[in-house]
């Protein structure tokens, strides 16, 4: 395994680990079952923009299985419209691993972004931050290809700026910090998850600035 390999692997684990951590600290848990984890991120008042948005992503995961050729129209390419930056979010072009990794991600990562950030929040950053890293990657840095990762990278970065700037327990705030530190180490290495992240954390300190009560709450499990 060389250095590029390594320095990636460490980034991924400096967003996956405190993005995990940030999830539970939501719920008010140390560890959870992956079931009673996905209970307690859907439980009522049911999280209706995360519920639409894995729908969307479930719904395309089935279109480009049963009919694959429709991903070559979709995923961004070099010298197609500009909209390919946004279709390109909606097919996974690497295969079943990145399907399956990516929609389990989604169904984790999505309900907790709205609970922290709110309805309206959660679908601009993930557009956002998924959109500006499929554009930079058309830009240059790799031209071909699509997924989601991006935007839900974008939603771990925003929460972990928002715990960051307001959250309750000082170690998880710095743990949080480094979230965007691997969002600049990606970058540096031309890898589009780093702008994602970077997005989002951008998006998330907006989104601090909102009072409270203009946001839904999170809803802590009972133990």
């Amino acid at each position: 395994m060389n250095m590029h390999t390594l320095v990636l692997y460490g980034c991924a684990a400096a967003v996956v680990i405190p993005g995990a951590r940030l999830v539970m600290d939501q719920l008010g848990a140390e560890r959870l079952s992956p079931g009673r984890l996905l209970a307690a991120l859907w439980r009522r008042p049911v999280p209706w923009a995360a519920a639409v948005l894995l729908g969307v992503m479930t719904a395309m995961a089935v279109v480009q299985t049963v009919v694959p050729g429709v991903m070559p129209h979709l995923e961004r390419a070099p010298h197609g419209p500009w909209w390919r930056v946004v279709t390109a979010l909606l097919v996974q072009t690497s295969g079943w691993v990145q399907l399956a990794f990516n929609l389990a991600a989604l169904a984790v990562v999505a309900p907790a972004a709205q609970r922290r950030l709110g309805a309206v929040w959660l679908p601009v950053v993930f557009l956002l931050s998924g959109v500006a890293a499929h554009a930079v990657s058309t830009a240059g840095w790799s031209v071909h290809g699509g997924g989601d990762s991006v935007g839900i990278c974008g939603l771990v970065g925003a929460l972990a700026t928002a715990y960051a700037l307001s959250g309750r327990r000082r170690q998880l705030r710095l743990l949080s910090v480094l979230v965007p530190a691997a969002g600049a180490v990606l970058c540096l290495m031309e890898n589009n998850h780093g702008v994602g992240v970077l997005t989002g954390v951008v998006l998330g300190a907006a989104c601090a600035l909102v009072p409270e009560g203009g946001r839904e709450q999170a809803v802590a499990v009972q133990a």
